[in-house]
């Protein structure tokens, strides 16, 4: 039996109350034993039950069922690629800017990067068949990740090369409306102080900043997501 046959079958017993609400669950060794498998089987599905918000686990006091489920949401990157290629359109890249600069000190505030530390600065487009999708900016720590330094990024943008290359261990999201500059509106092929919908993502490795980046999409662009 597999750890996800097993996390289906204990969530079966919860949801018909065959284990209610704050109702210890038996433990690993007695569930391996009833399930015929590994005891490491059972445990990678109770891991995953609490990470899931199902189940909680107390020293000396076992695991019981949750008295209140929560919800825990689970950060991916998504690819820009997969998302245009998802709505059935044709995905267009291009790179506008690449430079290497000192970081700027609003940059250096945010994401504690040190004075005199370098980063590298792209400006992107991409497209959904030839329409204006979304308007990148990204600034790169060169110190977290110096071999962003020997990246052209002509044929392949930043957001799908960190995905693919370098880990990250925690995320910070900011969704906002901004009011397109000039220069934004026109790349996006809007007005001149057009409301945009912007999303401001910054990742971490461990302590270090590995990028922050703007991401700016046309009027009316929509996202949605499930928890």
């Amino acid at each position: 039996m597999s750890y996800q046959d097993i996390k289906s079958n204990i969530l079966g017993r919860i949801r018909d109350n065959t284990w209610p609400p704050g109702a210890a669950v038996p433990g690993e060794i007695q569930l391996a034993k009833e399930f015929g498998c590994a005891r490491a089987t059972v445990n990678r599905a109770m891991r995953e039950l609490v990470d899931d918000g199902v189940l909680e686990r107390k020293r000396k006091a076992g695991t019981r069922v949750k008295t209140a489920p929560t919800r825990q949401a689970r950060i991916t990157i998504p690819l820009i690629r997969e998302e245009i290629t998802n709505l059935g359109a044709t995905y267009r890249y291009s790179l506008v800017e690449r430079e290497v600069i000192a970081a700027p000190g609003w940059l250096r505030a945010q994401v504690k990067i040190p004075k005199g530390g370098e980063v590298l600065h792209l400006r992107c487009m991409h497209f959904a068949s030839n329409k204006a999708f979304q308007f990148e900016e990204r600034w790169i720590n060169i110190a977290t990740i110096p071999q962003a330094r020997d990246q052209s990024f002509e044929e392949i943008g930043p957001n799908e090369w960190l995905v693919r290359e370098v880990p990250f261990t925690e995320v910070e999201l900011t969704f906002s409306a901004t009011n397109a500059n000039l220069e934004v509106a026109e790349f996006l092929g809007e007005n001149e102080g057009t409301a945009l919908f912007t999303v401001e993502r910054t990742t971490w490795l461990e302590e270090n900043n590995v990028t922050h980046a703007k991401l700016y999409f046309p009027s009316g662009y929509k996202m949605t997501t499930k928890l």
